[in-house]
């Protein structure tokens, strides 16, 4: 069956295979692809060193060797994983691997879809998504606003959002990684990323909370930070004790006190020697609330001047006492 472009193979509803080696997959991948090995990573290794030092020819040897044995065994698992038999089907490059898969599960009965330039020309698809400007709302606040709580209310309400913390798995902050799931790779969280901006309208303002460029160890697109950095502000204003009350039962006695402490010392450089004391002490006392409190100077500070940048480069600023109101504006 001969090769399909990118648009083509993204449009299809069949089960994605991707027969690179499981450190590839790990690394980045298709959401929704399903991992089905063509080699191991030694094998992947060892293949690499021979087509580098001896020769291509000697590579495919190498290759034929191992793939000889794992025929029956990849059949098979490739009836599990798409009992329907009809696949998509990509490697590296769309080269001899997923070639080699081809040609074995379409022996084996299969309807295989190959895609063209394989996993390379899925991430410029992914790359090109990502440097695509659109319009945003931008939903801030200061720490503790219940920022995240009002974007899952705006998507009720039948809003566009897009959640990046949820796809980073991360809140942010210094705490932010505590109780989340592993965050993804890099490459991996621009993949997820780009595949919910093409469930998004291109030409509607899509809600989004105000981020910094890095949401924990991972870094957002040049042209969406610049995006979010030029669109309209609309910050909540909750009240400091509801917000300190708000953090304190999230990072309060279900957490685990190694990891708050962790992420206090983190900030100790800017908390100054004495509240990163105190902070630590309330960990120990388990008073989370003075825990938040010492914390939270800095982080309003942090949001304050961030608020008054966008001010002084002529973005809007809207102020909403209240979520509801916000919501209610919107439906």
């Amino acid at each position: 069956m001969p090769r399909i472009s990118l648009a083509e193979f993204e449009a299809l509803p069949y089960p994605i295979l991707d027969v690179r080696a499981p450190t590839e997959f790990a690394q980045g991948r298709q959401p929704g692809a399903i991992s089905l090995p063509l080699f191991s990573d030694d094998e992947r290794a060892l293949i690499g060193t021979a087509y580098k030092r001896v020769s291509q020819e000697q590579a495919v040897h190498l290759g034929l060797k191992f793939f000889g044995p794992k025929m029956a065994d990849l059949a098979k698992q490739a009836k599990k994983l798409a009992p329907g038999r009809v696949v998509r089907l990509h490697c590296w490059r769309g080269g001899m691997r997923s070639q080699a898969v081809q040609w074995l599960l379409e022996l084996s009965g299969f309807t295989v879809h190959l895609l063209e330039g394989g996993y390379k020309e899925y991430r410029q698809g992914v790359l090109a998504a990502l440097a695509q400007p659109r319009p945003w709302r931008v939903l801030g606040g200061p720490t503790g606003s219940g920022k995240t709580e009002v974007l899952h209310q705006l998507a009720a309400a039948g809003q566009p959002v897009l959640d990046l913390e949820g796809l980073a798995c991360h809140k942010g902050s210094s705490f932010g990684g505590i109780g989340q799931p592993p965050a993804p790779t890099q490459e991996q969280f621009d993949n997820n990323l780009a595949a919910a901006l093409t469930q998004l309208p291109g030409d509607v303002p899509v809600w989004v909370e105000d981020e910094s460029r890095q949401i924990g160890r991972l870094t957002l697109p040049a042209t969406l930070y610049e995006g979010l950095r030029r669109a309209p502000c609309y910050v909540l204003g909750t009240p400091r004790p509801e917000r300190i009350g708000r953090l304190a039962a999230e990072y309060g006695a279900n957490q685990n006190p190694a990891l708050l402490r962790e992420a206090i010392e983190r900030l100790a450089k800017r908390l100054g020697g004495l509240a990163t004391r105190e902070a630590l002490a309330a960990v120990e006392a388990q008073d989370f609330e003075t825990m938040v409190t010492r914390v939270l100077d800095y982080y309003d500070r942090t949001y304050a001047y961030g608020l008054e940048e966008r001010r002084t480069a002529g973005t809007p600023v809207l102020a909403f006492d209240r979520a509801e109101w916000l919501i209610q504006g919107t439906q």
